[in-house]
């Protein structure tokens, strides 16, 4: 078997049914589909079940509530294929997926992971765009320096949704780290990238929604120190030290992914001590200006950009009203 596809669940139940159909109206149809629920409160397990009735590549197993990493894992546990797939319960891809990455695969066979472009779906906001990642217009398909691409835009060259591994390199690597719950991905795909080659299709094949329960996404509120990437890289110190296409990837993810938690008053002293780190002379001048503020002034100016965000956002719908009316 080529493919294992692994779908971590976990109360996705207006939306699971989505993601299990785009695996199985795949054009490739070597793989099989092993669904994690991890402990759902609602009744997502059930509508998977439903979903994959009659599919004998499909299974559903069931564990009491571990996280995302914990899920994945088992799932490739159980698996068979000599790749792995992820995709979250509320993503899908296009019915080409599997079929371009197999290409791919053979096309780069020294790749240690493999990724295609992806549409961000926000229809919420009308921002529904492919992902801008940072590879020339015309690049189609090529090895890339992992590191440099997602430094030049910071949007994620290696989104889980659109990756594959070799099931040897991820055994080798053991797994998502558990206890991560933003970035638990990152920490994997940084650890293959610095290793081995990264083969990307510049093609958008899955599809990331954004327009989710902000209650049921890891991104988009704050999470402890220790369970966040940013603050978990410790045992890339030497790397940093040595590798300056890491070491400023790293420094760029840092200063925006760390402002929200420097303007808050619980992480603040947290995401400073974290940013001493940053070798500032790399970073660009409109960086360097926002945090040389006084932190009074920059929240300040935060909770400006908010209101108006708000209500930019107030006036749309009801212009939208007004157009349906």
């Amino acid at each position: 078997m080529k493919f294992s596809v692994i779908i971590p669940l976990y109360n996705k139940a207006p939306y699971v049914a989505k993601a299990v159909g785009s695996v199985l109206a795949q054009t490739f149809t070597d793989f099989e589909l092993v669904i994690v629920d991890d402990g759902s409160k609602d009744n997502s397990a059930q509508i998977a079940e439903k979903t994959i009735e009659g599919h004998d590549n499909c299974r559903l197993i069931r564990q009491e509530n571990a996280g995302v990493s914990v899920a994945r894992n088992n799932g490739v546990a159980l698996s068979h294929g000599e790749y792995l797939c992820f995709l979250d319960a509320d993503d899908w891809w296009a019915s080409t997926f599997l079929e371009e990455m197999s290409k791919l695969i053979e096309e780069f066979p020294d790749a240690g992971i493999y990724g295609t472009g992806y549409t961000i779906v926000n229809e919420t906001k009308r921002k529904t765009r492919v992902a801008p990642i940072g590879v020339d217009g015309d690049f189609e398909k090529d090895y890339i320096s992992y590191c440099q691409v997602y430094a030049k835009t910071l949007a994620i060259p290696l989104w889980t949704g659109a990756v594959c591994i070799p099931k040897p390199i991820f055994d080798e690597m053991k797994g998502f780290p558990k206890g991560i719950k933003l970035g638990e991905d990152f920490l994997l795909w940084i650890r293959i990238a610095l290793k081995y080659k990264v083969a990307f299709l510049n093609k958008a094949l899955a599809y990331y929604n954004q327009d989710v329960d902000a209650a049921n996404r890891g991104v988009g509120r704050l999470h402890k120190p220790a369970e966040h990437m940013l603050w978990n890289l410790d045992f890339l110190a030497e790397e940093e030290k040595t590798n300056p296409d890491y070491k400023l990837l790293i420094d760029n993810l840092r200063t925006y992914g760390l402002l929200p938690y420097y303007l808050s008053k619980e992480y603040h002293e947290a995401a400073k001590q974290e940013l001493e780190k940053v070798d500032w002379n790399m970073q660009p001048q409109k960086t360097r200006k926002q945090y040389s503020k006084r932190i009074a002034v920059l929240r300040l100016e935060n909770r400006l950009l908010k209101t108006a965000a708000r209500i930019k956002g107030l006036l749309c719908f009801v212009m939208r009203k007004r157009v349906k009316l």
